[in-house]
């Protein structure tokens, strides 16, 4: 996801005034609108021929040249229904076309001596980053519970020395703080896994088993794990037996073509129909993000094409 702190870093985060509440009335609000744009979806993809076992969403920034309201159109036509790591300045351009935000994308502030964290290198792994991030997710959290968005995602941040140990306590220590607010408002915090190897050198939630290891010390269903097939594929592999093994703590799945991270059709190594079925059968419900970065010219109908694919 280098991709993705490079686009974001320069997004202002929308600013939510800390004492903003979450009002009974505004979540049943969120929730009924939110339904009722889900059942409209639903009927948009009886008409494209969609099965529905999967939940279709990609990440706007492998779109980046391709204007939100435009991705929108386009993608509803074949089965899209989400839009995600996107900020809550553009919520309201999603609710426009009736899509949801399938994972709402990360804030980034500064620590007291400059520092700035919140993106995939400096994150929950320090002590030191945790009062700034606590400060920057909770109005985030606000925000996104308020459209009726349900995931928010987050990292570990780099290891620079730290054993894999002390980084679990420290990232335990620092996402305890926002657990409270998150089981409140209904948002699970994901913590996404990136591989340490080709994309994020030093990224400390680089295993499966690390990330679960982590799930269990915080101990609750509103922290859980953004499976990357792509980047769990470089660094791990046996990707259907770790989905069926772990499934429980995973919240989310990305898309991505390996090696490359392109298309996720006959041009890669892994084939994607039979891990789209391998997660239904776990009786997963929620999303999966096309998360590759098109090759070709013609960018939506290689989202299409990957949509279609997962279409199990």
């Amino acid at each position: 996801m280098k991709e993705v702190e490079h686009n974001f870093s320069r997004r202002k985060f929308f600013k939510q005034s800390a004492g903003v509440s979450i009002g009974i009335g505004a979540a049943i609000v969120a929730v009924e609108g939110l339904k009722g744009r889900l059942e409209a979806a639903d009927k948009e993809l009886e008409s494209a021929g969609m099965k529905g076992r999967i939940k279709h969403s990609a990440c706007k920034w492998c779109y980046s040249k391709i204007p939100l309201d435009d991705l929108c159109t386009a993608g509803k036509k074949f089965g899209l229904r989400s839009v995600e790591l996107l900020m809550p300045e553009d919520f309201a351009t999603l609710k426009k076309h009736g899509m949801h935000c399938a994972m709402v994308s990360f804030p980034q502030g500064e620590t007291d001596k400059g520092v700035k964290v919140g993106g995939i290198t400096k994150a929950f792994n320090r002590l030191e980053h945790h009062d700034t991030l606590v400060k920057i997710y909770e109005p985030l959290i606000k925000a996104s519970a308020e459209a009726g968005f349900k995931n928010v995602i987050c990292f570990s941040g780099n290891r620079d020395g730290l054993d894999d140990e002390e980084g679990i306590k420290n990232c335990a220590t620092g996402l305890k703080r926002l657990l409270p607010l998150a089981e409140k408002s209904g948002v699970t915090l994901s913590m996404e896994l990136l591989n340490s190897k080709v994309n994020h050198k030093g990224y400390q939630c680089d295993h499966t088993k690390w990330g679960v290891a982590l799930c269990k010390e915080i101990g609750s269903e509103n922290f859980k794990l953004l499976y990357d097939i792509y980047h769990m594929q470089i660094m791990e592999g046996d990707v259907i037996a770790t989905i069926r093994e772990f499934h429980p703590y995973i919240s989310h799945y990305h898309t991505g073509g390996v090696p490359g991270r392109h298309e996720i059709d006959d041009t890669q190594e892994l084939y994607y129909p039979a891990i789209m079925k391998a997660i239904v059968d776990t009786g997963y419900k929620g999303w999966v993000a096309q998360e590759f970065i098109p090759a070709r010219k013609d960018k939506i109908a290689s989202l299409k094409q990957g949509v279609e694919i997962c279409d199990v």
